[in-house]
């Protein structure tokens, strides 16, 4: 099941995504929240007369770094022999179709395509066998990174972290299991142009390493994202650029670079 957060006549709600043309889908609005038990309304709207919105609000990203080997030798750094976690925080979230706001202190901004791993319930040191128990799905994300800043602090928190530099979306798929999420294709294109292409059984760390890495140190509540690292090709974006993330049986996230006014 595809689950969308939407906006509509100044109200917020969740729904199953039906259809398969994109002019076509039509949203199943769901009773409660999608994280507990719940029932579909039967009342549907038209996907083209909504607003999407980050398919979720997560009290916190935690994201993880050269988790593609081809990706740390483009940038000339190690591979790293542990997960290496960071934080991107509830602010620096939006959802399809918004604007990514090129920061005033950057002058080198760039695109990172991410596999995003959803969170389904509470959990902490979860061993990993019980991974799959965790998940609640995956979605698009993209990583966008301040290079020039992130390379002259030593920490990431501004060069990550800054508003809008976490889009997700378009809908979280709740119909793929932990092996097939583990072979996904994912690509992004700039302006139509790819620029990114690999498959997510690229990753150093799989997914269920990453996720008893980070509960081994802090509980993770339902709705909060994983980041899962970014294949090799990132590069830059400039003011006007439209970037998009396509992720193998999830979808695509499109947005669009402004001047941070």
């Amino acid at each position: 099941m595809r689950i969308a957060r939407f906006s509509i006549d100044g109200n917020v709600a969740f729904g199953a995504v039906e259809g398969d043309r994109p002019d076509e889908l039509v949203l199943d609005i769901i009773k409660g929240i999608p994280f507990a038990d719940f029932e579909l309304s039967g009342t549907k709207v038209p996907v083209s007369k909504v607003r999407l919105l980050p398919p979720v609000l997560p009290n916190k990203v935690v994201a993880y770094g050269r988790n593609y080997a081809e990706h740390a030798r483009e940038l000339g750094n190690e591979v790293p022999d542990a997960p290496f976690a960071f934080f991107k925080p509830s602010t620096s979230v939006i959802g399809p179709g918004d604007e990514i706001q090129y920061p005033s202190f950057s002058e080198d901004l760039h695109h990172e395509a991410e596999l995003a791993v959803v969170i389904g319930r509470m959990c902490r040191e979860v061993p990993r066998e019980r991974v799959a128990d965790v998940i609640f799905g995956y979605t698009c994300a993209n990583d966008i990174t301040a290079r020039d800043v992130q390379k002259r602090e030593k920490q990431w928190a501004r060069a990550k972290g800054f508003d809008t530099s976490c889009p997700l979306g378009p809908w979280v798929e709740t119909d793929i299991d932990l092996a097939t999420a583990s072979d996904l294709t994912i690509q992004l294109t700039v302006n139509g142009e790819q620029r990114q292409l690999g498959r997510t059984s690229e990753m150093i760390h799989p997914i269920e390493d990453l996720i008893v890495n980070i509960t081994e140190a802090m509980t993770l509540l339902p709705g909060d994202v994983i980041l899962t690292g970014t294949p090799a090709g990132v590069g830059p974006l400039t003011v006007g650029d439209e970037v998009a993330v396509t992720i193998e049986g999830i979808g695509t996230l499109t947005n669009k670079v402004v001047k941070r006014g």
